[in-house]
């Protein structure tokens, strides 16, 4: 008899470079942080991470994805949850050097759940003159 250990979900919003490395790793782990990024975050609620790509990730990158996975609970109480702003902005900070470790414990894939893009420009025909 297997025994299925309890899971959280996350959310992570991510821009497409950083998808495309989720992809490359067959949708089981986030890459490695850049040495600008010494923190890992993945949110606690889909609403905030819906901000975050659509607002953010769309501005500075094209476009904005919102993913969501599984890890083990167990391993995730490790994280304390941050508020990082209103009552729903919520984030779990993991260092850089731990997220090997953190990737060992998600279960399950990496799966896209929305993807925002910027809106393409309006063709506009003149009539001749």
């Amino acid at each position: 008899m297997t025994t299925h250990r309890p899971t959280t979900t996350l959310w992570r919003p991510t821009g497409p470079v950083e998808l495309d490395l989720v992809r490359e790793s067959g949708w089981r782990a986030w890459p490695p942080r850049l040495p600008e990024q010494p923190v890992f975050y993945p949110v606690m609620n889909e609403d905030y991470a819906i901000r975050i790509a659509r607002d953010w990730n769309v501005e500075h990158d094209g476009a904005g994805f919102v993913t969501r996975f599984e890890v083990d609970t167990e391993f995730l109480a490790k994280y304390p949850v941050r508020q990082a702003g209103g009552r729903t902005i919520l984030e779990l900070w993991v260092p850089a050097e731990e997220l090997a470790e953190f990737n060992a414990h998600i279960v399950g894939e990496i799966r896209v759940v929305h993807e925002f893009r910027r809106p393409s420009p309006s063709v506009v025909s003149r009539a001749e003159e």
